[in-house]
């Protein structure tokens, strides 16, 4: 089912850094630079209690509940909690107190465990074992918690939960990513609230699960019911084990730069050639004073030129980055006379490094496109300033966009470019995503399913692109406007590595693994559909026929995948997965990259192979009987 969705766009254009035709975008800001939570002992922490200990190594496992097992070391922070151990003592809050915060973290959850971050020890963020879970509630994993009320009437205790957008959990036993942009609450002079907390926003392995949040008061089983502006960071420890790490963390606690006595001065006339330090000797349109910035100060729809010039007032010293839109033209931005935009430049940010004070500002903005509509913004970050817009937030051109979505409410099919990123290659199906080198499937075969488990086919290798749990397709690059025919996942999404083909023939054990068809005779025959309208893909290889058959486990944990090989050539071998690190369990699972489970469930007699490459590891199967069966759970 495809459906546009009525929920704005443009919030999300703009934090995607695209630029759609009329619109205002700005680009890509820069990383801030974030501190590191140290775990090598618990002096991070206050008075950390017996159930919280530093280790090196974790696992779960998946059949048996509420079960870490640790190995010693550092850079792992843990809770193993015994049942005795419940009550708010056995939570873990930072030295660190906070008031505006982003937050990263990496954590396992065991099976049916149960655990959370509160921000100021009051607000939280839910962490369970939310595996398969197709509609969240406000107990699952991502979701913002309830608060609580005992007064209120039996079964209606709990208010303002809010459950995230949708389940982009792993299985347990695998690392997850969360990553929070929180705002706290504001105070006024004699300490009454003038502005409730916010989550600005969280993303839960890749994915948005909330976004600008209002949080009335705490959440429940909070340190504290009063509200305050700085509060630690809170790990809850006595409901289940969980393990985290990598936890960084940026504090925002320095005053914003001002812009003051703003004046403008507009000039009629095309200055998409001109340099717009020349067109001082031209009468203007108009000119005044302006509080803010905008491109409003102009009655002309095209063909113009804004000169503001004024006061950036600086309060904090240091680095800024500048991050400058100028719809429909360009813009050039000068401050302490020096340029920091210039007026070419491709990415429209740049930084300065700026000493307390006043200091001139200067911001051209030459508008020459005819159909764009006149839009201008300027976004400003810097020690201890999360980025803001210190412009008026102006909507460009023809309107907000609705994405274009493919819904999977029933088995559904889609073929469309599929853009892997994080692969540079010289090949001539190389591109870019969101700005960053990517690899281009030019014949991919999405599909969808409603158990919310999906995976994307290359028809041109036989190989398994991605799987992914959630949402199905955002189709909005490829269908809107001219569209660049892609299609993006909207889940959470586990990569298989960079596309090749999956069988090939190999000398040894030891040969590298071809990266393209020649001599393979690989030729795709195309998809057969079943009674469920479920593909089976098929093709030839290497003189052999092979039937591809890919389905949903039960409780939709991963994919199972079938593959028969009629009459196999000697030394064919399959290539299952490929990451950074692949470790073999006890299970006789691996696990790939701490993210995804691979468990092989019919060698035909044959047994995995991890080997080394160039870029980590692969794990491979030598083919003896024409059969393959694995599936990932994830």
């Amino acid at each position: 089912m495809v459906k546009q969705s009525l929920r704005s766009f443009t919030r999300w254009v703009l934090s995607a850094g695209w630029t759609l035709g009329t619109g205002l975008a700005f680009a890509q800001p820069n990383p801030t630079a974030t501190t590191s939570l140290p775990l090598t002992d618990l002096s991070a922490f206050k008075s950390p209690t017996a159930n919280w200990r530093i280790v090196g190594g974790v696992r779960a496992d998946l059949k048996k509940d509420n079960s870490l097992t640790t190995e010693k070391g550092t850079g792992i922070l843990v809770t193993l909690p015994e049942k005795q151990q419940t009550g708010q003592q056995y939570n873990l809050l930072t030295n660190v107190q906070h008031g505006d915060l982003d937050l990263e973290l990496d954590y396992m959850i065991a099976r049916n465990s149960n655990s959370g971050v509160y921000l100021q020890g009051r607000y939280e963020v839910q962490l369970f074992d939310s595996w398969g879970v197709k509609a969240p509630r406000a107990i699952d994993n991502g979701s913002i918690y309830e608060r609580w009320d005992e007064k209120r009437p039996e079964g209606q205790n709990g208010y303002e939960g809010h459950p995230a957008r949708q389940n982009a959990s792993r299985a347990p036993g695998l690392w997850q990513h969360l990553k929070i942009s929180f705002q706290a609450p504001r105070f006024s002079a004699n300490g009454q609230k003038t502005e409730n907390a916010r989550m600005l926003r969280v993303e839960l392995n890749g994915v948005t699960i909330h976004e600008n949040v209002e949080l009335s008061g705490p959440t429940r089983a909070s340190m504290a019911n009063d509200e305050v502006a700085l509060g630690p960071l809170m790990f809850q420890g006595d409901h289940g084990p969980v393990a985290f790490r990598n936890i960084r963390y940026v504090i925002y606690d320095k005053p914003r730069p001002e812009l003051v006595d703003l004046k403008y001065t507009v000039y009629k006339g095309n200055f998409q050639k001109a340099d717009p330090a020349d067109f001082g000797g031209i009468a203007p349109e108009s000119e005044g004073l302006s509080p803010i910035l905008t491109a409003s100060v102009s009655r002309l729809p095209n063909d113009f030129l804004i000169r503001y010039s004024g006061t950036l007032r600086v309060k904090q010293p240091g680095e800024y980055t500048f991050n400058l839109g100028a719809a429909g033209g360009r813009g050039t931005l000068k401050i302490n006379n020096q340029t920091v935009v210039t007026p070419n430049s491709r990415s429209a940010n740049g930084k300065a490094t700026l000493p307390a004070g006043d200091m001139p500002f200067e911001l051209t903005y030459t508008k020459f496109v005819e159909w764009a509509q006149p839009s201008l913004g300027l976004a400003v970050a810097g020690p201890g300033v999360r980025e803001f817009t210190i412009s008026a937030t102006e909507a460009g051109g023809g309107g907000d966009v609705d994405p274009i979505i493919v819904e999977a409410q029933t088995n559904t099919i889609l073929r469309s470019f599929m853009d892997i990123p994080g692969i540079n290659t010289n090949a001539v199906n190389s591109s870019r995503l969101n700005g960053q080198p990517a690899f281009r499937v030019v014949h991919a075969v999405s599909v969808g399913s409603p158990e919310q488990v999906h995976y994307t086919y290359d028809l041109d290798r036989g190989a398994l692109v991605q799987v992914w749990r959630g949402d199905f397709l955002d189709a909005t690059p490829m269908w809107h406007e001219r569209g660049d025919g892609s299609s993006r996942p909207m889940g959470m999404v586990q990569r298989m590595g960079m596309p090749v083909l999956f069988l090939t023939k190999l000398s040894s054990t030891e040969a590298n693994w071809p990266s393209d068809t020649t001599g393979s005779n690989y030729r795709s025959k195309g998809y057969m559909l079943d009674e469920n309208d479920r593909p089976t893909f098929r093709y030839l290889s290497y003189g052999a026929t092979v039937e591809d058959k890919t389905r949903v486990l039960d409780n939709s944990q991963g994919i199972r995948r079938d593959v028969t090989i009629q009459n196999p050539a000697s030394g064919l071998y399959a290539r299952i997965a490929s990451g950074t690190t692949i470790n073999p369990l006890e299970t006789g699972m691996y696990v790939i990259d701490g993210q995804a489970y691979v468990r092989v469930d019919d060698g035909g007699g044959a047994s995995p192979i991890v080997r080394p490459t160039s870029n980590g590891q692969e794990l491979i199967i030598p083919i003896k009987s024409g059969k393959l069966s694995y599936s990932i759970l994830f």
